[in-house]
Parts: structure tokens; C-alpha cells; sequence
């Protein structure tokens, strides 16, 4: 009897099955906490030691003038003064690169996504909607070798349409699976009832379905332009480069992203190096704020 009796207590000691699962939660909790630490002290290493070693250098003629040459900026070091000059050409550059791209690759995003929405479940959108996924997570450098094959070659010199080419192949197939997905939030009724009034697919397309998901597009639409502004790699095949503001969109042209770049391979320019990598950082901070800023008025998850 007694026997039976300590069975009986051992057997409700065991922990349940909900106890067991509340203790896999709470180390899973833990694990994700100290992850999550774990990963956000270099972050913030890194963004201490900008802002330590770059805000300094931010001022007024930072924006306003070209690169100074190296023999410039050796004197101001010797003398113990800031740097002289900035970075107005790689600002200039990089506003007429992305602009260009934007103009190429929303048209295209946009079309792309109607399609692959109006077509889903077929082969052809299939193929499509996979090849763009795949080009997300091709390196940024194979888009400038290509363009650098088939722009750079065929123009035969560096240009800021080179250079918004490739960003531009970057960007389509980003605009491409979030217009998609932001048309496929939309309910099926919208569509419907637009139908059941004598409307064209074309017109509930254009006028209903379109502006009822601008929020989740324009979303995509940033965040696929502060992915590219940093890049770096694509630029410099195609675009390569230029010491002065250079709006002729034919020729070599810079970025900020390659400032940085031509910063490390001189060693009296390698100070500025911290406040442009501020500076871009910043700048693809707030576009990034005002991506998730409109996303919530609209009411998008992303």
C-alpha cells in the first residue's frame, strides 16, 4: 500500500507538459536576451566611436565644398586644424545616382509587382517572383561587373548612368516583391466591388487598388533606396569616381560611398573618413525612420 501511495507522489511531482514548455520558453527568452546583447554592444561601439571621431568635423564648409586635395589636408594636420573642405561632390553624386535609379527601377518595380499580384499562382509569375528573390541576394558587385559589361563598355567611359544602372538592378526586384506583397494585403472585395460596378481591371487597378496600398509601396520604395545609397561596391566599376561636382551624367561621377573608400587609401584624408560614414549613416537613418513613420500612419506590417 505504501508502495503504490509513494508511486502516486513521485508520478505528480513529474512536471507537466505546460510546466516543461513555460521552462523551454523562459531559457528560449534568456537565450534571444543575451543574443540580443550580445549582438547590440558592437553596434553601439561602432556608433560611439562615429559620432566620438566624426561629429567634430561636421560643419558647414563639410557640406558645402569638394574633397580637399592631399596635400591640403596634410598641412591642416601638421598644424593641428580640421581638415579644410568636404564632401559636397560625393553628396552631389550620390543624389543624381539614386535619382536616376529611382527613376529606372519604380517604373519596372511597379509593373512587376501588379503582375506577379494579378498572376500569382501561375508558372510564368512563379518564375518571375523567384528570380526576383534571387537577385535580392545576388552580391552587389556582380550587378557592376554586369553593368560594367554592358553599359560601361558600350559608352566607353565611368558614368553616373552606369552607376544608376546598377543600383537600379538592385532596387527593381526590392520595389518588385513589395509592391507585390503590399497588393496581396489589400481584401478581395476592394477588387470586387470595383468589378460589380462596371469598372475596367485597369481602372480598379489605377484608382482603388493602387492608392489603398501607396502606403506599403512607398515603404518599399525608401527602403529599397537607403539599401543601395550605401553601396559601394557596384560604384566603383561603374561609376568610378570624380575630385569635383560633376553633373554631366556621362562621365565619371562621385558618391559618398566611394568617398569613404578613396578616404582609406589616403592617408592624410583617413580622418574624414568617420564623419562620412556619420554622415551616411544618418542619412539612410532617417530614410529608414520615415519608411517605418509612414508604414505606421498606413497602418502596413512590415
Amino acid at each position: 500500500m505504501s508502495s503504490s501511495h509513494n508511486s502516486l507522489e513521485s508520478f505528480a511531482q513529474r512536471p507537466t507538459h505546460q510546466q516543461r514548455r513555460r521552462a523551454v520558453s523562459r531559457v528560449a527568452f534568456v537565450l534571444v536576451c543575451l543574443l540580443s546583447i550580445a549582438t547590440a554592444i558592437p553596434l553601439l561601439a561602432i556608433l560611439i566611436e562615429l559620432i566620438t571621431k566624426g561629429w567634430h568635423q561636421l560643419n558647414l564648409d563639410f557640406f558645402t565644398s569638394v574633397v580637399p586635395s592631399s596635400i591640403e589636408a596634410m598641412l591642416a594636420k601638421q598644424s593641428g586644424q580640421p581638415i579644410p573642405g568636404g564632401i559636397l561632390n560625393g553628396i552631389v553624386g550620390t543624389l543624381i545616382m539614386v535619382g536616376l535609379a529611382s527613376l529606372i527601377s519604380i517604373p519596372f518595380g511597379l509593373l512587376g509587382g501588379i503582375y506577379l499580384h494579378i498572376h500569382r499562382g501561375k508558372k510564368m509569375a512563379t518564375l518571375v517572383r523567384t528570380l526576383a528573390d534571387i537577385l535580392q541576394g545576388v552580391p552587389s558587385i556582380i550587378c557592376g561587373i554586369l553593368v560594367y559589361m554592358w553599359v560601361v563598355r558600350a559608352m566607353h567611359s565611368y558614368s553616373a548612368v552606369a552607376g544608376a544602372v546598377a543600383l537600379a538592378l538592385m532596387m527593381i526586384p526590392m520595389i518588385t516583391r513589395s509592391t507585390e506583397e503590399a497588393l496581396n494585403m489589400l481584401p478581395g472585395s476592394l477588387l470586387e466591388s470595383g468589378l460589380a460596378l462596371g469598372s475596367s481591371y485597369t481602372s480598379v487597378m489605377l484608382h482603388v487598388l493602387l492608392p489603398s496600398a501607396i502606403g506599403a509601396i512607398i515603404t518599399g520604395i525608401l527602403l529599397s533606396i537607403s539599401r543601395v545609397m550605401g553601396e559601394t561596391a557596384p560604384l566603383m566599376v561603374t561609376a568610378l569616381g570624380a575630385t569635383y561636382v560633376n553633373l554631366d551624367v556621362t562621365s565619371p561621377t562621385s558618391a559618398v560611398s566611394l568617398l569613404i573608400w578613396e578616404f582609406y587609401n589616403d592617408p592624410n584624408l583617413v580622418d574624414l573618413i568617420w564623419s562620412t560614414a556619420l554622415f551616411l549613416l544618418i542619412l539612410i537613418l532617417a530614410l529608414n525612420l520615415t519608411a517605418k513613420t509612414i508604414a505606421a500612419k498606413r497602418g502596413v506590417k512590415r
